[in-house]
């Protein structure tokens, strides 16, 4: 289903790096189109509407034009963007190839975040130059206006807007630059990316976690008290913070649909034994190779799926015993194949990332 539409979006100017205040500024327009695919190759198109609550011209994205020149287009004051998603887990995509600095700051990404006055995302990810001889660096502002090391699902979306930029056909793979340090992402043939996430950090300094190491290095299975209530925790990095739980200490296997995680993922995301704050993976085992997950994201809140967090689970899963080295990690927006390999100790993450919609933004 192809629909273009016009809406209207309050966005302050770009100043790079500011830490002025946002000022109230009168409408600007949002333009996008979106494409759904249907079942049996079937593509239904509804004709264009448009609903604008200001008296702006607006610009459009039409139907007949190609992908790559929309993303060409060099509107002065227009920020042109790429809506992805990797299971429901959903970014604003940049071209920033042309800058170190992101386009836009913190404080606008979190506006244009906003589900209901902005574009709606769980953040906005920059295609920056490359570093130390990679050959392009990723930058996220979370929904929050945070910035994490890292995303899962994030940088298989990146690897499919950076195709698109670049024209690339087929499988490709290329080096990424990210706080988590060098991601390699590999498009495969069927269209899914597959993401070597580096090794995963148990040292309990660096996840970071202040709870005490309790096999080697490593914080496993240890007891974590949340508001009264006694966890059984694992704490992983892949390059940012997680907290693995499976249940608590009475050892009831845990029902992650029954879970209130608007209640309890906050009290784990800020308690105090996490100084750079953590993700959070509540984990139902439903066998040795299939895990089922639910997600509480430092600056996001719950998401649909998350791609760090899923490997988390399976290093977590293993550690204590639970899983085996491959699974099918299961998220509300679909499933994670991950792999941590025994060879070189890496794990493999693969998954989709589609194209929700294109479209640009006003930046006055």
């Amino acid at each position: 289903m192809a629909i273009t539409t016009t809406r209207s979006l309050s966005v302050t100017p770009v100043t790079r790096r500011s830490a002025t205040p946002i000022n109230p500024l009168r409408s600007s327009s949002l333009s996008y189109s979106l494409t759904r695919p249907f079942s049996s190759n079937l593509t239904l198109k509804v004709p264009s509407f448009r609903v604008s609550a200001s008296s702006m011209s607006s610009i459009h994205a039409p139907e007949s034009a190609s992908r790559t020149s929309f993303l060409d287009r060099r509107e002065s004051g227009f920020l042109h963007f790429v809506k992805y998603h990797g299971l429901g887990n959903d970014f604003i995509l940049v071209d920033n190839r042309n800058s170190t600095e992101p386009r836009i700051t913190p404080e606008q990404a979190e506006k244009l975040c906003d589900r209901n006055f902005g574009i709606g995302a769980d953040g906005v990810i920059f295609a920056m130059p490359g570093v130390n001889g990679t050959d392009y660096t990723m930058r996220i502002f979370n929904s929050d206006g945070s910035e994490p090391e890292m995303c899962g699902n994030g940088v298989r979306c990146f690897a499919r807007f950076i195709a698109e930029l670049e024209n690339l056909n087929g499988k490709q793979s290329f080096t990424v630059h990210t706080g988590a340090g060098l991601i390699v992402p590999e498009i495969q043939d069927d269209g899914k990316v597959k993401v070597d996430m580096g090794e995963p950090i148990l040292k309990a300094s660096d996840v970071p976690t202040s709870l005490s190491a309790n096999k080697d290095q490593s914080v496993v299975k240890s007891e974590l008290d949340v508001d009264g209530v006694k966890w059984n925790v694992t704490c992983v990095s892949m390059g940012n913070p997680h907290c693995v739980t499976f249940g608590t200490k009475e050892g009831q296997n845990l029902k992650v649909d029954k879970l209130n995680l608007a209640e309890i993922g906050p009290k784990f995301e800020h308690h105090s034994v996490f100084p750079a704050r953590t993700n959070t993976e509540f984990v139902e085992i439903i066998s040795p190779s299939q895990l089922k997950m639910r997600v509480w994201e430092r600056g996001a809140g719950a998401t649909l799926a998350c791609g760090t967090g899923a490997c988390a689970v399976v290093v977590a899963a293993v550690l204590e015993g639970h899983a085996e080295r491959r699974c099918t990690v299961g998220l509300p927006g679909g499933p994670l194949d991950i792999e941590w390999e025994e060879e070189d100790n890496h794990v493999y993450m693969t998954g989709p990332a589609e194209v929700v919609f294109y479209g640009s933004v006003l930046l006055n």
